[in-house]
């Protein structure tokens, strides 16, 4: 399975990294919906998309206005957004406001499923996240691979949502502070590096990316990539475009 990583900042872009979507192309299913959507079109494959919200802070949810030049490059028949009920109603009201934007893209809005069937035999589930206003993770399955979405929380080897990834092939995680800033990660409710490898560790993954960092950080490497590595050595950093097969 071929996962695109098309935006890896949290809270704004920056000249290197957009915010939070990821795409898998093949099974027409996309990851919030950040600044990066726009890149969508040049990795759209089928008639469908899938969109899935961790929750709908605006560096998650802004590109769901950019869907009508998406449309335009590549006609998808159906374009359904899944989120918990309350954050699909927060968008209505909110983002899709008609002073704001007056017109919504076609699309359909649907509360998240406790189970979601994917393309070749897939399915996908959710779990909690601890973040202000609520945000949710999300764990795919195939027969022989598996990955997990986590962003927005803050990481520790005891987190609950440990078991909930237990096991995957591809952990794609948020980092939002190094080390020295634990203390800002904690208080905004994000994760730091070490914590985020414990974690990896702990719940046995196969591989850890990191994503969602700062934008003001150091943009060759946000949050420490070599200290990470010395808790769980098979950690990259994730990059814009980044393509990862699992």
């Amino acid at each position: 399975m071929r996962l695109l990583l098309l935006g890896t900042n949290g809270y704004h872009p920056n000249d290197r990294r957009q915010t939070a979507c990821l795409l898998l192309p093949e099974c027409g299913v996309m990851l919030d919906a950040g600044t990066a959507v726009y890149r969508a079109t040049d990795y759209l494959i089928g008639s469908e998309l899938d969109i899935f919200l961790s929750h709908v802070h605006l560096d998650h949810v802004v590109g769901l206005t950019f869907l009508f030049s998406i449309q335009d490059a590549h006609p998808l028949r159906r374009v359904t957004i899944h989120a918990a009920a309350d954050k699909l109603a927060a968008l209505q009201e909110h983002l899709f406001a008609s002073p704001l934007f007056p017109v919504i893209p076609s699309c359909e809005f649907r509360a998240l499923a406790d189970h979601v069937p994917l393309a070749d035999g897939g399915r996908l589930t959710h779990f909690p996240l601890k973040h202000r206003g609520g945000s949710i993770g999300y764990r795919l399955d195939w027969p022989g691979h598996s990955m997990a979405y986590v962003t927005d929380t803050t990481a520790s080897p005891e987190a609950d949502y440990a078991e909930a990834v237990r096991g995957v092939d591809l952990l794609v995680h948020e980092c939002y502070c190094n080390d020295a800033q634990s203390e800002r990660a904690a208080k905004l409710g994000h994760s730091h590096t070490t914590a985020v490898a414990q974690l990896a560790r702990q719940a046995g993954v196969g591989r850890l990316v990191l994503v969602h960092f700062d934008p003001t950080a150091p943009i060759d490497d946000p949050v420490g990539l070599a200290t990470a590595q010395v808790v769980f050595p098979n950690t990259t950093l994730g990059e814009d475009r980044m393509e990862l097969c699992f």
